[in-house]
């Protein structure tokens, strides 16, 4: 007894002991979740010897990607993933909150600068829109890039004047010329736009107001408008449509800014004019930004791995190698973007503070006062009844988006396999009675 006794008491020890290797090997190891393609690769790969430099302690960086929000939260929320640092959109980053997903950034980084207030107040006011019973959203994230929702073009098939309103989308003349994101929130943002177009204009209705209405007539207009466009889109996609752009495969993109931007400039290597347009109507202006999940294991390397990325250099070169607009705002940005070779001037005050009212930037890339004026930020829709409503009228509008020769190949290929079938099935009957009748011809 006393042998079985002293085996337990070992069990027990060598099982603390290994528990406590995994945390300290886990205490060396950061979990990062990100979209494809959105951060630079050496910066990435230097984050280690920097966060060495600061806090004395190794790190390890286990790098994984995704492309669309509801996948990324479902692996968290579902899966219980111990992600430690991922890279959700603003409504997202609203719904992660709903359900206290998310744990307050540790900006106690000792001897190492706090970078965070490095974001522009614009951004950081976004991010407070999203609070929720109490708690403010900029305690729990951090912007990392942002932008608008537009229409890219081609300049040769569609005017500047065509691109400037989202009615262009649904023009017959453009018949399986549109290339639509494949994300419901933002699909229904324009549709819900263009369904109250005359709304707007009349000032009954804002687009805020609009895009964040979630009632049975809202999605019931929604539905109608995007089975309306139906005939005009030539595939639903979530990063590819702008190298279609590039190839001139299509004339209308509904994209973001930053993809817009990389596109056209691609685009005119190959001699394919493109050009990016923010409707008159309104848009959404978006962000996207770092949070640490609950079932995160190393806050303290997520908390500096935020930080590190609000450093002015490290935000100056990822925006270099995505395309994409840093909520970063300090006044060496605001110098490296500007271009006097550009001949318009835009009013960046709401971004960079009073002094850049009147500077030569990208209006892509920086829209002007009153582009950012006539846009509105999505929230999350709320009640999980009508979420789920939304989601079965996008489910419905992407499933019945065949067009005629896809219909008539679906039928022609059923069609041959059902003769196929018959076929067979004769040949087998056939053979069958030939076995029989050799069979009698054997017993006589």
């Amino acid at each position: 007894m006393k042998i079985l006794k002293y085996m337990f008491i070992l069990a027990i020890i060598v099982a603390m002991t290994s528990c406590q290797r995994s945390h300290e090997a886990r205490n060396q190891i950061l979990k990062v979740y990100n979209w494809a393609d959105y951060i630079d690769e050496d910066v990435l790969a230097e984050f280690p010897q920097w966060y060495k430099e600061q806090t004395g302690e190794d790190i390890e960086v286990i790098y994984q990607v995704f492309d669309i929000n509801e996948v990324m939260l479902t692996k968290i929320e579902r899966g219980h993933e111990d992600f430690d640092v991922v890279c959700p959109s603003d409504y997202i980053i609203e719904r992660m909150m709903k359900k206290d997903m998310l744990i307050p950034i540790d900006r106690n980084f000792g001897h190492t600068p706090d970078y965070i207030p490095n974001a522009s107040p614009y951004m950081m006011s976004l991010l407070d829109i999203v609070s929720v019973d109490g708690r403010k959203g900029s305690d729990y994230a951090v912007a990392y890039m942002w932008g608008t929702a537009g229409i890219l073009y081609n300049t040769e098939l569609i005017s500047d004047e065509e691109a400037h309103t989202w009615k262009t989308l649904w023009d017959p003349k453009n018949s399986g010329q549109v290339l639509m994101k494949d994300a419901y929130r933002d699909c229904y943002g324009t549709a819900i736009i263009y369904a109250n177009s005359e709304r707007l204009a009349s000032g009954e209705t804002t687009v805020e107001e609009l895009m964040n209405d979630n009632s049975r007539e809202a999605i019931a207009d929604v539905e109608e408008a995007l089975k309306a466009m139906k005939p005009n889109i030539a595939g639903w996609e979530a990063d590819f449509g702008k190298e279609m752009m590039t190839k001139g495969k299509a004339s209308l993109n509904f994209t973001w800014s930053g993809d817009a931007v990389w596109a056209i400039e691609e685009a005119d290597a190959v001699g394919v004019s493109l050009n990016y347009a923010v409707p008159v109507e309104g848009s959404n202006v978006w962000f996207d930004g770092w949070v640490i999940p609950k079932y995160a294991r190393n806050v303290k390397a997520a908390s500096y791995f935020i930080n590190y990325l609000c450093r002015p250099d490290i935000a100056m070169r990822n925006m270099d190698a995505i395309g994409y607009v840093s909520a970063i705002a300090t006044p060496e940005i605001l110098e490296s973007k500007i271009d006097t070779t550009l001949s318009n001037y835009s009013d960046l005050s709401y971004f960079f503070g009073p002094e850049a009212d009147s500077v030569q930037v990208c209006p892509i890339q920086y829209p002007d006062i009153q582009v950012i004026e006539r846009c509105a930020m999505i929230r999350d829709f709320s009640n999980k009844k009508d979420l789920e409503l939304v989601l079965e009228m996008w489910s419905r509008v992407k499933g019945d988006n065949l067009n005629t020769g896809i219909v008539l190949l679906i039928f022609a290929v059923f069609g041959a396999l059902f003769v196929w079938l018959i076929v067979s099935k004769v040949r087998k009957m056939r053979h069958n009675m030939r076995r029989k009748r050799r069979g009698v011809r054997r017993k006589k």
